[in-house]
């Protein structure tokens, strides 16, 4: 009897976490394509199409007025089994929809995306080291020349020599 109380209080309680699970991971699964916006550009990824005649679909932002796939900017799916992407720059501020279309025929999601007026942040990029980081024993990034190396190695010879040199004099017995 205490088993069947226990069961009676939590059921309806797992069975509204199962609901509101499956209502938020409806939609998101559905859709089958992800829209994001940075500043003015929109880009959609997906992972639900694939590659036929070395082609991965389309995709076409509509604007508003725009009803039907053609009419649309369209743009060229570019990617790799795993994902594929596509993106539109200089989008002006609105309302717009986000079509995906396989190039099996099939579509892999409409989604609608909110371009907004904001400015999007200015990022300059930086040059990377092109031969690793500069540290330890004498750098790891700068090429110094063939020039330089005959000199480093002629140096540490001459100090191996002299080195040897001072230790087999100071060995050698001396005679008064």
């Amino acid at each position: 009897m205490r088993t069947s109380k226990q069961l009676l209080r939590s059921g309806p309680a797992a069975a509204a976490a199962a609901v509101l699970a499956l209502t938020l991971a409806g939609p998101a699964a559905a859709a089958g394509i992800s829209v994001s916006t940075t500043g003015s550009t929109v880009s959609v990824s997906t992972g639900s199409c694939t590659q036929i005649n070395g082609h991965w679909g389309t995709a076409s932002l509509l604007s508003s007025g725009q009803t039907s796939f053609s009419q649309g900017r369209q743009v060229a799916l570019s990617g790799s089994g795993s994902g594929q992407s596509a993106a539109w720059s200089n989008v002006g501020p609105g309302t717009y929809t986000v079509v995906v279309v396989c190039s099996n025929g099939g579509t892999a999601g409409t989604q609608s995306v909110v371009v907004s007026t904001a400015p999007s942040p200015s990022v300059s990029p930086t040059a990377s080291p092109s031969r690793g980081v500069m540290g330890g024993i004498g750098g790891g990034s700068t090429d110094y020349g063939t020039v330089t190396l005959v000199a480093g190695v002629a140096l540490v010879g001459t100090g191996i020599a002299a080195t040897a040199w001072y230790l087999r004099r100071r060995s050698a017995p001396r005679h008064f």
